[in-house]
């Protein structure tokens, strides 16, 4: 899966920080304050903004492996790092070692096609099996395979800004339930797992990983825009949705035209973070 490029990861990323559940996030710190080192294995890594934010809940001393399918993606996270880092040095294998404040973080890149190998990026087994804005983009079974592959290895697994759904726009229309609609239609389309979960990938998260013994927590993490600082990120969201809405058919030509001539000063757009935590050792429920 690909198809999204630097500059959309960077615009959406200071909306991605802010949405973050505090609750999840402080659950996941306290799970990992007595470990001295934690091993990390992030997936569709994109450019690293998953990392740059999760390693402030984890101890000092972190090794991650950053995952994604697109070369380009790899090479933008290892630049964008490089510069987010207080001190970087690069080894000759591509992989990096950085200090952020009192965190000393080493970091591998790795090309990967999750589809087809997804056992093999959680060898050796990772400590922690992190992802943002990543499953609803996959399939229900996917998610499923996901959660067993994980729970065989006893990951704790932490996931933010799975999409739920949930849209309200400012000021409101008529027809943004309509838009609404068919635009998770058409999240629930193949991006390259199979048909997509889209907005019931939370559930399939929840439910895959207590069917495995895994005890869950969850946290709504929407985005709260607004037209002065998200201006562009409110624009580019409309023109989004509204060529995926034309895709589906499922809404008439001059409705979507309407839809995006109105000015927005405003947008929610729902979003759930996962917590899943593996149970003391014997009780998985694999068979």
């Amino acid at each position: 899966m690909s198809g999204f490029s630097p500059e959309w990861l960077a615009l959406r990323e200071p909306a991605d920080v802010r949405a973050r559940n505090a609750d999840v996030a402080n659950a996941l710190a306290a799970r990992m304050a007595l470990r001295e080192h934690v091993s990390v294995v992030d997936l569709g890594c994109g450019t690293g903004s998953n990392l740059r934010t999760t390693s402030a809940l984890l101890p000092a001393r972190q090794s991650w492996t950053l995952v994604d399918y697109d070369a380009n993606l790899l090479d933008a996270a290892r630049k964008v790092l490089i510069a987010w880092a207080d001190a970087a040095h690069e080894h000759g294998d591509g992989s990096i070692d950085l200090t952020s404040g009192s965190r000393a973080i080493s970091v591998r890149f790795r090309q990967a096609d999750l589809v087809e190998g997804l056992e093999t990026v959680l060898e050796p087994a990772p400590d922690l099996v992190t992802a943002a804005a990543l499953f609803d983009l996959a399939s229900p079974a996917f998610i499923q395979r996901a959660a067993r592959v994980i729970a065989r290895a006893r990951a704790v697994f932490y996931t933010v800004l799975t999409y739920n759904g949930i849209q309200h726009w400012q000021p409101r229309q008529p027809s943004d339930g309509q838009m609404t609609a068919a635009f998770n239609r058409h999240q629930m389309s193949d991006k390259g797992f199979g048909a997509s979960a889209g907005p019931t990938a939370p559930v399939h998260l929840a439910e895959q990983f207590e069917l495995v013994g895994y005890t869950v927590i969850e946290g709504q993490s929407p985005w709260l825009l607004a037209s002065g600082r998200e201006a562009r990120l409110i624009a580019e969201l409309v023109e989004g949705q509204a060529a995926a809405v034309a895709e589906t058919g499922a809404v008439d030509a001059r409705t979507i035209e309407r839809w995006l001539k109105v000015s927005r000063t405003g947008a929610e757009v729902g979003h759930v973070d996962t917590l899943a935590v593996p149970p003391p050792e014997g009780e998985l429920r694999l068979d």
